[in-house]
């Protein structure tokens, strides 16, 4: 475990947009030759076209013609598409937080492609075989609303209290990647699967209930429907720009420091993409230190390259965010060969 301490790069960028599909799978004709389609985890669309996505998209298409066609949703719910799709491939780049990332590999629907700059990735935020890398770092954490909730909680404990009944909700483990992350961070902090299902049997009672999507929680705690909420630090903090009443931190166990963990945003190239070679050429240009300084000033989150340095606004009010919460790593091996299992028992402690 590690206390953070770097400076961190930010944000500005988030929300929904969804887009149909007309390319067929497996193939494409020459009116499609100039598209790529992007199946990603919501978070770095901006609300208003001012995300990291939106300015990415828009200078891959000025520089190369080609057109980026975008569908959003939750990590879990992107990979169970591109599943769905399979024999009839529609998506050419999936984006998923893990463990769906890990995920989407071991079913066997990434290629191998190691997209130029991933050397400048850490290890640990990439795959061994090539199948994915990290386009954009983050942090898990959670959101309060602070005209309401002027003081953050400090502890998981403090959720049970009675005042949370109807106005706390977090989305759902197995479907959303911040979700799966509630699961993550509670087993950790309380020593294992079942004093954290222990836990979250309790939270249940204040629980509004299940969401798909975690990046709808946040304009509830805003308008102050809740005042607590999951959410993750690059969402978050981009959202705030039109959220005034957002306030984001990290639960501790009580006696414990707060802690977080890496959420990386990561890509992989899909297997047997239509437009495969577009694929590429867009996860090259995401990776390029271009694309990557952008990720703070115009607001996708923390830089997925170890060398590309960050010193602007967002980046200073993120380090003293993070400063003093713990950063842990967890088990993505363990996580992704037992996590349908670690969502039953989520399930069956919850009654979900």
């Amino acid at each position: 475990m590690r206390t953070y301490a770097k400076p961190v790069a930010a944000v500005t960028g988030a929300l929904v947009l969804a887009a149909t599909l007309t390319a067929c799978g497996g193939s494409s004709d020459a009116a499609d030759e100039k598209v790529v389609t992007v199946y990603s985890a919501d978070g770095l669309k901006g609300e208003k076209g001012d995300g990291w996505y939106d300015k990415v998209f828009a200078d891959f298409e000025k520089e190369t013609g080609i057109k980026v066609k975008y569908v959003e949703g939750g990590s879990g719910e992107m990979v169970q598409r591109a599943l769905r799709e399979k024999s009839n491939t529609q998506a050419d780049l999936l984006v998923t937080l893990p463990p769906f990332i890990q995920q989407a590999g071991s079913k066997g629907l990434l290629q191998s492609y190691e997209p130029k700059g991933s050397d400048q990735v850490d290890g640990a935020d990439k795959s061994d075989d090539g199948t994915w890398t990290s386009v954009v770092n983050n942090y898990f954490g959670f959101v309060h609303d602070k005209k309401e909730l002027p003081q953050a909680p400090k502890t998981w404990e403090e959720l049970l209290d009675a005042k949370y009944k109807d106005k706390l909700q977090y989305s759902t483990p197995g479907v959303a990647g911040d979700g799966t992350a509630v699961l993550i961070k509670a087993m950790h902090d309380f020593g294992g699967k079942e004093p954290a299902m222990e836990y979250l049997k309790k939270l249940q009672a204040n629980n509004v209930g299940p969401s798909s999507s975690t990046s709808k929680l946040a304009p509830k705690v805003d308008k102050g429907e809740l005042l607590v909420a999951n959410g993750d630090v690059q969402m978050n903090f981009a959202q705030a720009k039109s959220m005034p009443n957002l306030g984001i931190w990290f639960p501790a166990k009580d006696g414990g420091k707060p802690t977080t963990f890496a959420l990386p945003y990561a890509a992989g190239l899909v297997d047997k993409a239509p437009h495969t070679e577009n694929g590429r050429k867009l996860l090259d240009f995401m990776l390029s230190e271009g694309a990557q300084r952008e990720v703070s000033a115009i607001g996708g989150g923390f830089p997925a390259r170890k060398d590309v340095k960050t010193t602007d606004a967002n980046a200073i009010a993120l380090a003293e965010l993070m400063e003093g919460v713990e950063v842990f790593e967890p088990d993505w091996a363990d996580i992704d060969k037992n996590l349908a299992a670690y969502v039953d028992a989520w399930k069956s402690a919850t009654g979900s």
